[in-house]
């Protein structure tokens, strides 16, 4: 009964989802939004979009046919099924924290891979990027890894990760900015893509990615608290207010 009691003290019954609920003065956003905000730009930095767009373009570059090329492309895709089912499995038992960390590690040193392959990367007379047959399949193996890296953890951890982490009376405002700022990075770093590829090369572009997932392991190393075991209302940091009102919301301590 404490615990019901405590669930429904957190939320206000005339209180209705608005951006003053996230919004603090001096810094636009409450510490916990900025962590969220952090967490889910970053999703999109380390490039996951690029490598799906352009997967059948890396079979074809290690040699392979373009029939051949799709083929390992679906196959690539059902692994990565494999890898998030893996992730639901586990992240009850080893935690959202660990597990977003050991992708950003494994998705860091894949991307450093491919940065090494196409560091010595040619244009044939067509104009075609050409790899070496070894920097093809360094390319190929590591692209397909850090497809399986980030399904292990940062594509659907960081979406339970946000669930958890903002108190109630701010999660549905919380939850639309981390939201928004998502799909804002995913259209940048898309539309960026062709230009910093041009101007920078695919190896230039990747070391891109490469510091943005290396970045984003200090990030939740820092910023982020794990919920894996705690309450609902624990996991946000949320304290009940002493006298009838607008629940409070404690945002002091993030990491």
């Amino acid at each position: 009964a404490r615990k019901i009691g405590e669930s429904k003290a957190s939320f206000a019954d005339d209180h209705r989802p608005r951006l003053a609920d996230v919004t603090a003065p001096g810094t636009g956003f409450r510490p916990i939004v900025w962590a969220g905000i952090m967490i889910a730009t970053f999703q999109q930095f380390v490039g996951i979009n690029i490598i799906f767009y352009y997967g059948e373009t890396l079979w074809k570059l290690a040699g392979v046919s373009e029939s051949v090329a799709l083929e390992r492309n679906i196959i690539s895709g059902i692994v990565s099924i494999a890898a998030v089912l893996a992730a639901l499995l586990l992240i009850d038992k080893i935690g959202r924290k660990p597990l977003l960390m050991i992708g950003s590690i494994g998705m860091g040193v894949t991307l450093a891979a491919m940065t090494w392959a196409f560091s010595g990367a040619a244009t044939d007379a067509a104009g075609n990027l050409s790899l070496s047959n070894s920097a093809g399949w360094t390319a190929l193996v590591a692209a397909n890894l850090y497809v399986i890296f980030f399904n292990f953890s940062w594509g659907p951890v960081m979406w339970v990760l946000l669930g958890e982490m903002f108190p109630n009376q701010m999660r549905g405002s919380a939850l639309a900015v981390a939201g928004f700022a998502q799909w804002g990075a995913n259209f940048l770093v898309v539309q960026a893509f062709p230009p910093m590829a041009k101007g920078l090369g695919l190896s230039g572009t990747y070391a891109f990615y490469t510091v943005a997932a290396f970045i984003s392991f200090f990030l939740v190393k820092s910023l982020i608290k794990e919920t894996k075991g705690k309450e609902l209302e624990e996991r946000a940091g949320w304290t009940a207010p002493a006298a009838a009102g607008d629940a409070e919301v404690e945002t002091t301590k993030l990491g």
